[in-house]
């Protein structure tokens, strides 16, 4: 990777304050990182966050490095590192290796996981989980490192689908791997789910056009805990594990059923109907509520009150509200201090609903300036971020009036979503890793 620093940055003073900020961090408890891709509550949001509102090419620009290779994975964050997904061209196929399904050969690429300081932008260590060929194409939105890592202080994950399972400890020793088997995805729309992390437990959902399972594996040994299969199609909905009246349950999406199961046995808490075709965003819940939806082919949103969620509950009034229009396709929902903000589609339009009865603060505010919409949308200090692909940031204040804080542009497109940790935004670009901060 090729690092630049921005001139004017080292300023005497800075790294030591600096390390003084990424001492105290370390010290607190997950929630001051941000462990997952939408993350440490799964909601988008930071509670400790403070970043900047206006930036540029130009201005509070701490550093940005090039990011070798191709891959949408967003930035995951523990204490003073930052953990990063790629996939390489290397230039050559892979001797053993195979032809994608249904297509000529393709080069092989490197699966990488980086481990970066967040302080400069320098690699602290980088380690090839392996290179092949890819497992199938992959549409030219989609790329071969869709998923993000995870981490909890103790394993990074890195789970790069039919290329394999990869699991580190903070020092990049791999500790195992596994192989779950290729997927089969409909028209090779490539994949991108990304696993949960809770306690001992990695929760994998692989659906595709295959036999589609949910998995739970041991962090520490790989071994499996339990496995249960799904009739599903095709989904790339990150699992969502939420605890409530002292058991935790694993929420998934799907076209077919929204199911959750216990966390340690497996065993199904509850089911309802499906969302659309190709459910994409990830569930996320606050105050006993899960909210899961999806926009492709149709629009879908259920708020599942977990209290009354036993069985089929299709028809109960474990289902407090529903929407049928203006649901995200690829972004995930951001909800925050009690509302739900939702990119129509992957349009610049964004609505704004109480989380609590569905009662829409504003509706279809159109984005000016932001194109399609991939990233999703983040919040932090009382501020809504979205970013949209061609490299602008509107900066929203949190709250039930539509209300645009500042516009900022970057050379650089962005279908991963920003990371938010103390006075810093990182943001993974087509080419780029930036990490905004003010001076």
């Amino acid at each position: 990777m090729k690092a630049t620093r921005v001139a004017g940055l080292a300023l005497p003073g800075l790294a030591a304050a600096l390390s003084v900020v990424l001492l105290t961090a370390a010290e607190m408890p997950g929630e001051r990182f941000w462990p997952q891709w939408r993350g440490p509550d799964a909601n988008g949001v930071s509670r400790h966050a403070d970043p900047p509102t206006e930036w540029s090419e130009t201005r509070n620009i701490r550093w940005k490095v090039e990011i070798p290779g191709r891959g949408s994975a967003s930035p995951v964050i523990w204490g003073d590192r930052l953990y990063l997904m790629t996939a390489i061209p290397s230039g050559a196929p892979v001797e053993g290796s195979h032809a994608p399904r249904g297509g000529k050969p393709k080069e092989a690429h490197r699966f990488v996981v980086y481990a970066i300081d967040r302080r400069t932008g320098r690699t602290v260590w980088e380690r090839t989980a392996t290179e092949t060929v890819p497992n199938e194409n992959s549409q030219p939105n989609n790329s071969y490192a869709s998923t993000s890592a995870v981490t909890d202080g103790e394993v990074v994950v890195a789970f790069f689908e039919s290329q394999g399972l990869y699991v580190y400890d903070m020092d990049g020793k791999l500790l195992w791997q596994k192989d779950l088997g290729k997927k089969t995805m409909r028209n090779e729309f490539g994949e991108g789910t990304t696993p949960a992390l809770s306690g001992n437990h990695i929760v994998i959902v692989r659906d595709h056009r295959g036999t589609s399972f949910i998995v739970a594996l041991d962090k520490r040994t790989g071994a499996e805990l339990w496995r249960v299969e799904r009739k599903e199609v095709d989904s790339w909905a990150t699992p969502l594990v939420v605890q409530h009246a002292g058991r935790a349950q694993v929420v998934t999406s799907g076209q077919n059923r929204l199911r959750s199961y216990d966390l340690t046995t497996g065993d199904l808490v509850w089911d309802s109907e499906g969302v659309t075709m190709n459910p994409i965003p990830s569930p996320v819940t606050a105050d006993g509520v899960v909210f899961v939806t999806s926009g492709y082919q149709g629009n879908n949103l259920k708020a599942i009150r977990l209290a009354d969620a036993r069985g089929d509950i299709s028809k109960s009034n474990a289902i407090v509200w529903t929407l049928d229009a203006d649901t995200p396709y690829v972004p995930s929902p951001l909800l925050y201090d009690g509302i739900l903000y939702l990119i129509k589609s992957n349009s610049p339009i964004l609505s704004a609903f109480d989380a609590k009865t569905g009662a829409a603060h504003f509706r279809n505010q159109r984005l000016e300036g932001v194109t399609e919409v991939y990233s999703s949308p983040v919040g932090a200090a009382g501020r809504v971020y979205v970013t949209g692909r061609d490299g602008t940031t509107l900066v929203l204040k949190r709250g039930t009036a539509f209300e645009v804080i500042a516009k900022n542009t970057l050379n650089d497109g962005f279908d991963a979503s920003p990371a938010l940790v103390d006075g810093d935004i990182y943001m993974r670009g087509y080419k780029y890793l930036y990490d905004i901060a003010a001076r």
